[in-house]
C-alpha cells in the first residue's frame, strides 16, 4: 500500500455546543456542553487513516507548551507516525461554538507562525519516502510547495470552505492534482469544479454536508453522492476530513469513484456521531460492514 505524507497541522480545540448561536447581546448562558480535544485537518486526515490502516506520516508544527503535550500524547496513543517541528508561538488552539444544526463558529485563541523555523532536511527526507503528499492549507505548507515540484507525486489537498477568487489558496490549488473543498461559499460549485479540472487536474470533489457530495473527473464524468441521514449528530467537526480520508482510503484501493464517495460518505457519518475528530469505532472491517449494509442490501 502506498505511504502517504500528511502536511500540517494540528491545533488544540476548545468546544462549546449550543442549541443555537447566541444573540449579539450580553447574557449568561448555563447548562453547556463543554469538551477540548485535539483538532484540525492534519490531525483528522492522520487518525483516520490510520484507523484504516493505511501507512502514513504527519508533519506539524506545535508549542513547547502543555496544549502541545496533549497533541503528542494524542497521536501517540492513536498510534499515528508523526514529526514535528516546535514553533516559538506556542501551540494553535481553537474556541468552537456548535450549534445543533452542526455549525460552527471558530475563534482562533492563538495562531500558528507563518514563517516557522522548520527542519526541511526531514520533511524532504519524507517526501521522497512518500508515494503520495496531502498537502493542507495551512501558511507554513506554502514554504514547502517549490520543494514538492522536485518530486513526481500525487499532490491531493483540502480546500475546506474555498471562497472562488480567494489568492490565499491559489498556490495550494497550482501545487495539487486532486481537490477537495466545501461548497458553503459558492455560488456556483459546478462551474468552480469545471475551471479546476480545466486547470489540469485529475479529480474534484466538493462536499456539501447534509446534501451529500459531487465528484468531476478529468474525463467529465460527474458522480453524486447523497449524505446518509439515519446517523445521530453529535459534532460536526473533523466530518470534512474523515471524508477526504474514506474517499482516500477506495480510491488508493482501486475502487470506482463511486465507491469512492459513498466510503468517504460513510467515515463523515461515522465521525459526526462523535465528540471526537474520527469516531472511535472505525475500522477498515467496519467500514466494509457498513458499505454492505448500506449499499447492497
Amino acid at each position: 500500500m502506498p505511504h502517504i505524507l500528511i502536511l500540517g497541522g494540528t491545533t488544540f480545540d476548545h468546544i462549546i455546543s449550543l442549541n443555537e448561536f447566541p444573540k449579539p447581546i450580553p447574557q449568561t448562558i448555563h447548562h453547556t456542553r463543554f469538551f477540548e480535544t485535539v483538532g484540525s485537518t492534519g490531525t483528522g486526515k492522520s487518525v483516520c487513516l490510520k484507523k484504516l490502516e493505511l501507512p502514513s506520516t504527519l508533519y506539524s508544527i506545535l508549542g513547547d507548551d502543555l496544549y502541545g503535550k496533549k497533541i503528542i500524547d494524542y497521536l501517540k496513543k492513536e498510534e499515528v507516525e508523526f514529526i514535528y517541528d516546535i514553533d516559538s508561538k506556542g501551540t494553535e488552539r481553537h474556541f468552537n461554538i456548535m450549534d445543533k444544526e452542526g455549525n460552527r463558529i471558530s475563534m482562533f485563541i492563538t495562531q500558528s507562525s507563518e514563517h516557522p523555523k522548520m527542519n526541511k532536511a526531514l520533511i524532504e527526507k519524507n517526501i521522497q519516502k512518500s508515494d503520495l503528499i496531502v498537502l493542507n492549507i495551512i501558511s507554513y505548507c506554502k514554504e514547502f510547495i517549490p520543494l514538492l515540484k522536485d518530486y513526481p507525486k500525487p499532490i491531493w489537498t483540502d480546500l475546506h470552505d474555498y471562497t472562488e477568487g480567494n489568492e490565499y489558496h491559489q498556490p495550494f490549488i497550482d501545487a495539487s492534482n486532486y481537490i477537495f473543498l466545501s461548497s458553503d461559499n459558492l455560488k456556483n460549485y459546478k462551474a468552480v469544479m469545471q475551471e479546476f479540472i480545466e486547470l489540469g487536474k485529475e479529480l474534484v470533489v466538493c462536499t456539501h454536508g447534509k446534501k451529500g457530495a459531487t465528484a468531476l473527473t478529468k474525463n467529465a464524468e460527474w458522480v453524486e453522492e447523497p449524505a446518509l441521514t439515519a446517523y445521530q449528530m453529535i459534532d460536526t467537526n473533523g466530518a470534512g476530513d474523515n471524508f477526504f480520508s474514506g474517499f482516500l482510503y477506495a480510491h488508493l484501493n482501486e475502487m470506482p469513484i463511486k465507491d469512492c464517495m459513498r466510503y468517504g460518505t460513510l467515515c463523515a457519518a461515522l465521525c459526526i456521531g462523535s465528540q471526537q475528530i474520527v469516531s472511535e469505532r472505525l475500522t477498515s472491517s467496519l467500514l466494509k460492514e457498513l458499505y454492505i449494509e448500506h449499499y447492497t442490501s
